[in-house]
């Protein structure tokens, strides 16, 4: 298995165009063959410190953004030959509508499977 972890910092007027756009991407990938999972996760809590998470606190619940809300994308695909395959697709789709909703580029992570 192929995975790409992708963080995404998005304008705060931005957010329900941004997940209006993702919901979107999420059902065009999903319909191709050798896609895996595709998940979109809001940033929503935070850990208080290391030592609370040691001591099996729960996180807490963001109450404010700051410039920015961050998102994240995890898309498990069969091999890096579909995942180049369908990122030309999504870029050439969808690239001026994430490029509107976003603060800088996105920090993208991609990786095979170890456990």
């Amino acid at each position: 298995m192929f995975n790409e972890i992708c963080i995404y910092e998005v304008k705060i007027d931005k957010q329900e165009e941004f997940e209006e756009l993702i919901k979107e991407v999420a059902e065009f990938y999903k319909s191709h063959t050798g896609v895996i999972n595709v998940n979109y996760i809001k940033r929503t809590h935070r850990q208080s410190d290391f030592n609370s998470a040691k001591n099996g606190e729960p996180p807490i619940r963001l109450t404010r953004f700051q410039g920015k809300v961050i998102y994240m994308l995890v898309w498990v695909l069969e091999n890096e030959i579909i995942h180049g395959e369908l990122t030309k697709a999504g870029l050439e789709k969808y690239y001026k509508r994430f490029n509107r909703c976003l603060t800088t580029m996105p920090k993208i992570l991609l990786g095979e499977n170890i456990v």
